[in-house]
């Protein structure tokens, strides 16, 4: 008897390469992401992770590889497109349209959306999650706090009612008592609403407890990947991401030294 075939991810990258002029940024990246799922890719500053999830929803278009989305070729497509089939990108920066109000801001999301009453509803629930938003919903978005943004651009994401979010450095900015609550409700909307998630972030304690699975990159190269709970008991991960000293042989266990990671 032949075992199950494997549910096919909802993302799945290959061999992607990407450049700015002449200078690549990410080379031979593969990765996939399943639905249902947070999944995190984890990076120093510069590695490549926002190249590519700006590759994945098309703000980049690859110069080698592939790009599928619920089974169809993405490649290279208009952003718009992408948008229209379920795929929202939240950028670091948050990037709120800062003369817009609050409400306006969360209706723009759901500016491809025909279904009145559908919408109706995820404004309700995206209120519930960030009660701010109601109380703000007249005021211009630039007047808010950087938290208060940052919870702006992932409700404004949430009202396209996308199937899958890319988030770029949610944390960036903010202070640990707001990025633990961006990160709560992430996780809430994840389990509560099936949103599938993939993560982008440098504070790796954070997305390795939110995210069911993980990817490394340096250099624009996946260089290790697995589950997180796996991931963070890593040597590696727990003295360079996460600030713990292993065994006391740091010699032993370069960041340049990668053939026991994988």
């Amino acid at each position: 008897m032949n075992a199950p075939a494997a549910t096919a991810p909802l993302l799945q990258l290959q061999n992607v390469e990407s450049a700015y002029g002449p200078i690549k940024a990410i080379r031979g990246v593969s990765l996939a992401v399943h639905a249902g799922e947070i999944a995190t890719v984890l990076g120093s500053n510069g590695a490549g992770k926002t190249t590519i999830l700006k590759t994945i929803s098309g703000i980049i278009d690859p110069l080698k590889g592939s790009v599928h989305f619920k089974g169809e070729n993405i490649t290279a497509n208009d952003p718009t497109a992408i948008v229209r089939r379920g795929l929202m990108h939240v950028p670091e920066g948050r990037e709120v349209f800062a003369l817009l109000s609050v409400r306006d801001n969360l209706m723009m999301g759901a500016y491809t959306r025909g279904d009145r009453d559908a919408v109706a509803r995820d404004l309700e629930q995206v209120h519930a999650y960030f009660p701010i938003l109601k109380e703000r919903g007249h005021q211009d978005a630039g007047l808010l706090s950087g938290g208060q943004q940052q919870m702006l651009a992932i409700s404004r994401a949430l009202m396209a009612a996308p199937e899958l979010i890319l988030l770029d450095e949610p944390s960036l900015g903010l202070s640990p008592r707001l990025t633990k609550e961006i990160f709560e409700i992430v996780v809430r909307i994840n389990r509560e609403r099936g949103t599938t998630m993939l993560l982008v972030e440098q504070n790796a304690n954070m997305a390795l407890n939110a995210a069911d699975f993980g990817y490394v990159l340096e250099n624009g190269r996946i260089v290790m990947e697995g589950a997180c709970e796996v991931l963070r008991e890593k040597e590696d991960i727990k003295e360079f991401y996460l600030g713990m000293k292993g065994d006391g042989v740091r010699g032993e266990r370069r960041w340049k030294k990668k053939k026991n990671w994988r």
